[in-house]
């Protein structure tokens, strides 16, 4: 018997926004508002103990380290650490906000995960992800990589990869381009990996506003180190279209689980074909809802992140779509979901959720959490504390309370007490869940 768990990102101390994710258009629209990390970190834990209280196995991924004064280090900045930011924030500001950025609360981009089920030496197995497309997200791979190895920290059961080069050609942003199918989830699933563009072909179809940040060459390799079945994989394009438009991810025009597959109309290039394909390798028992154009309009579907949601399987059978707030709010996506639970076509529920300060800076439901397929005995053989349960999330209220301010703007970033308060924060958190010294100032 197997399960899936959640892992969601837990929002680090210095949210903010910098509207540095170029093709995000929520991130670039809140660039410079005033930012809540505290009620930002609240309400992701709250969201993780509402989905625990459904009977769901919900875990907590720890954030990265902010700011990243090695790597301003890099750049030749020197002195004590309050010079270092006094330095960048005089003479390299964009650096700096670079380096304080709290994206890692979006665990769907950390790495793929593929389960012991699909895997060949069945192990499950995690390649984090080298986000090669922005720098503020290329410098997470390494602490990635540490707190996923303190989090499953059992070879026997667990096998890690190192993220693929960092380059143009090799870009990688991990789960939100990466979808399981199967009918049970201890059984051999199909894993389907939806790539923007070819790395090293030219001639093929592209986006031409924004970047297409997940390639070919990147999935196809990731899917060769898990040890994948190839007549297991489906390989699907992104339409480049949506992605001019601001769908930079997979995750934010289709979700599937188990054997449903849950998209909009436009959501992928060849989309008959990919239907086609997905079909012969589910043994023609893949349920697609297809959303129409006429009834969800791209740009609803960005504003309102209906398809960056989460679709669970519940212990009573139920199947829920965990949606943003926003989803109710606008009027279309509201009256189709409202047809989609009258249609009764496999999605019976609906949870909706306050996400506001993650839904700003560019982050739904999904984008926030890694999904793990365990087993009981994968799930004996990883660290228990970073799974959640009521006394965690005491312990994680109590501890944003002390740690994380209420207010933060980009004129916060050159204050030295914040880098103080992080790092403060951070060590706390990670006796809190047992994760070692994952952090760079812990090495020192």
């Amino acid at each position: 018997m197997a399960h899936e768990a959640n892992f969601d990102g837990l929002v680090g101390p210095t949210h903010n926004y910098s509207g540095l994710s170029t093709g995000n258009i929520a991130s670039l629209t809140y660039s410079q508002q005033v930012s809540n990390p505290k009620m930002a970190a609240l309400q992701g834990l709250n969201k993780m103990q509402a989905l625990a209280n459904l009977g769901l196995i919900q875990g907590v991924i720890a954030p990265q380290m902010r700011p990243d004064i090695k790597m301003l280090r890099r750049f030749g900045f020197n002195g004590s650490d309050r010079s270092v930011l006094q330095q960048a924030s005089q003479h390299a500001p964009k650096l700096l906000t670079s380096c304080y950025s709290a994206s890692s609360m979006w665990a769907a981009n950390a790495a793929t995960v593929s389960p012991s089920a699909d895997t060949k030496d069945r192990r499950i197995h995690f390649t984090p992800a080298n986000l090669a497309s922005h720098f503020h997200r290329s410098i997470e791979y390494q602490t990635t990589a540490r707190i996923l190895a303190a989090m499953f920290n059992d070879d026997n059961y667990f096998c890690h990869h190192q993220s693929l080069p960092t380059s143009e050609q090799l870009g990688d942003e991990g789960a939100a381009n990466h979808t399981r199918f199967c009918s049970q989830y201890e059984e051999q699933g199909v894993e389907m990996f939806v790539f923007g563009r070819y790395g090293f072909d030219f001639n093929q179809a592209s986006p031409s506003n924004y970047p297409a940040r997940q390639t070919y060459e990147a999935s196809a390799a990731i899917a060769r180190l898990h040890q994948l079945d190839p007549q297991q994989v489906v390989m699907a394009q992104q339409n480049p279209l949506l992605i001019d438009q601001g769908v930079f991810h997979n995750d934010v025009i289709a979700v599937g689980n188990k054997q449903t597959l849950f998209c909009h109309q436009h959501a992928f290039l060849n989309q008959a074909d990919v239907y086609l394909e997905l079909q012969q390798k589910m043994d023609g028992k893949l349920a697609i809802i297809e959303v129409p154009d006429n009834q969800v309009s791209i740009n609803d579907a960005i504003s309102s992140y209906l398809f960056n949601s989460q679709l669970v399987t519940l212990p009573s059978g139920d199947v829920s779509l965990i949606l943003p707030q926003q989803c109710r709010d606008n009027p279309h996506v509201w009256q189709y979901i409202q047809q989609l639970l009258q249609a009764k076509r496999g999605i019976n529920r609906i949870d909706f959720f306050d996400l506001n300060q993650s839904m700003q800076n560019g982050g739904g439901p999904a984008c926030l959490r890694l999904r793990v397929v365990l087993t009981e005995a994968e799930r004996h053989a990883m660290n228990p504390a970073v799974l959640l349960t009521d006394t965690l999330f005491k312990r994680l209220q109590q501890w944003i309370h002390l740690h994380y301010r209420d207010r933060l703007v980009e004129d916060d970033l050159a204050d030295p007490a914040l880098l103080l308060a992080s790092q403060t924060a951070l060590d706390e958190l990670t006796h809190i869940l047992k994760l070692g010294s994952v952090y760079d100032f812990q090495c020192i």
